[in-house]
């Protein structure tokens, strides 16, 4: 007899991890909130970081903001799937534990990450990972994007363009390869992936 209840059941089932990543610019975080917002069965992973809160963050839903002590505490206690020291002496990682309690609730993990923290991600989960590359159009596009924004300093716009360049030449370790140039038809590639992963 199996003992399984429907509802555990389906919740083994969706012990499965989506990874977005692509270099900053090309439309991963829209596409990401797209998904999130018409697919119950996935929850979004929130990062740590050790930056400071802005006015309009919320611990926890944003991100879990750590104090660097208690973030490095995290990393030698081997709490981390990936973490990153970025630009200007932050931190960013996720956490084992989000994962967790993410899959306690019976849905699948959807990751925004960066290239390199995604690589480690899908190295861990393995089969149960499905890690999509959002390729732009070209770095010529990516850079007119980031400058629309209006967010960027000429310093961190080249910093983020010679990032691009560099995580361009991944795309070939990820599954598949997404190319946003229309982001409508982008939206709807994506919402096809998820399904047919998820359905396995």
């Amino acid at each position: 007899m199996n003992s399984e209840t429907p509802n555990t059941a389906s919740k083994a089932k969706l012990n499965k991890v989506v990874i977005f990543c692509a270099p900053s610019g090309s439309g991963k975080t829209t596409i990401v909130k797209h998904l999130l917002s018409i697919d119950p069965r996935i929850a979004f992973s929130v990062s740590a970081c050790t930056r400071n809160k802005r006015a309009n963050e919320e611990h926890g839903k944003d991100y879990y903001f750590l104090s660097h002590e208690e973030f490095k505490n995290r990393i030698a206690n081997n709490e981390f799937l990936e973490y990153e020291e970025v630009y200007g002496g932050n931190f960013y990682g996720t956490l084992k534990s989000e994962v967790d309690r993410i899959w306690a609730l019976g849905k699948a993990v959807i990751f925004d990450v960066d290239v390199e923290g995604g690589l480690n991600i899908k190295k861990h989960f393995g089969d149960k990972a499905l890690a999509v590359f959002v390729k732009p159009p070209s770095v010529e596009v990516l850079e007119q994007r980031l400058r629309y924004r209006s967010t960027e300093t000429e310093e961190t716009l080249r910093v983020r363009i010679n990032k691009a360049v560099h995580e361009l030449q991944y795309e070939d370790k990820f599954e598949y390869v997404l190319l946003n140039e229309n982001l409508d038809e982008a939206l709807v590639i994506a919402e096809n992936l998820i399904t047919e992963f998820l359905n396995k």
